[in-house]
């Protein structure tokens, strides 16, 4: 039996980016959409996906528009918009 390595999660968002809060929500979303976060889960689980140096001006970001880490992501997406059948 050999044990599988775990690989880092993917990263969204290049190093040395600016981040607005419109920026961090359209990451969230991609992520939700992916699947790789639930929109129930607390907003620091994206801290998984974004380089950990720019993580700072996130929270910084967050910060300034009225969000804590411990909100929701669905609080800082919004509501889904459905297309009808």
């Amino acid at each position: 039996m050999t044990a599988k390595a775990l690989s880092a999660p993917p990263r969204l968002v290049q190093a040395g980016t600016t981040y607005s809060i419109n920026l961090i929500r359209d990451e969230a979303r991609q992520l939700v959409d992916g699947g790789l976060v639930s929109r129930q889960q607390p907003i620091y689980v994206l801290c998984k996906y974004i380089p950990a140096r720019e993580w700072v001006c996130v929270e910084y970001e967050l910060e300034k528009c009225d969000y804590l880490l411990r909100d929701r992501i669905g609080d800082l997406i919004g509501a889904e918009q459905w297309d009808n059948d």
